[in-house]
């Protein structure tokens, strides 16, 4: 005969299994490419959207549909870059109001006040939450590279 704590031990594993499966069985996973900032044939996806989260790989000032970095040092790789990121959040069905973390890799630190004057043009309050560091070299030997991630709300 079982005992009363062997059945609740039963049923809670039943439900967590039922659980389990459920939040496994909803993930959806697309691996996305739109093309309209760096070429769709390079070997990442430009996004990665997990239900309604879609995380941006990381995201040079190149002028779309090239190689080529925006003219103007850090400041014109920073407002580019971050036309960048427009562009991909709206080629996806996203808005800049829904980023919710940026991170910013600089080659340089020292021009972090410049890149800031830039970036903060981009976003009114609430603001995403940011990380940033000096990285020892970045593609494209770039000036700022920008990774985020947006949530729909």
């Amino acid at each position: 005969m079982r005992t009363l704590s062997s059945l609740l031990l039963g049923a809670l594993s039943l439900i967590s299994g039922t659980v389990a499966a459920q939040s496994t069985a909803q993930t959806q996973v697309e691996f996305l490419n739109s093309g309209k900032v760096v070429p769709a044939t390079l070997p990442f996806s430009e996004a990665v959207r997990v239900n309604d989260t879609l995380y941006l790989s990381g995201t040079l000032g190149n002028v779309p549909g090239t190689m080529k970095l925006a003219p103007g040092g850090i400041r014109g790789e920073a407002k580019q870059t971050m036309d960048n990121v427009r562009t991909m959040l709206q080629a996806h069905g996203y808005a800049m109001k829904d980023l919710v973390k940026c991170t910013v890799m600089l080659a340089d630190i020292n021009e972090w006040q410049a890149f800031n004057e830039v970036y903060q043009t981009y976003f009114e309050a609430p603001y995403p939450a940011r990380s940033a560091f000096a990285a020892a070299g970045l593609a494209l030997n770039a000036r700022v590279e920008v990774d985020c991630i947006a949530v729909k709300r």
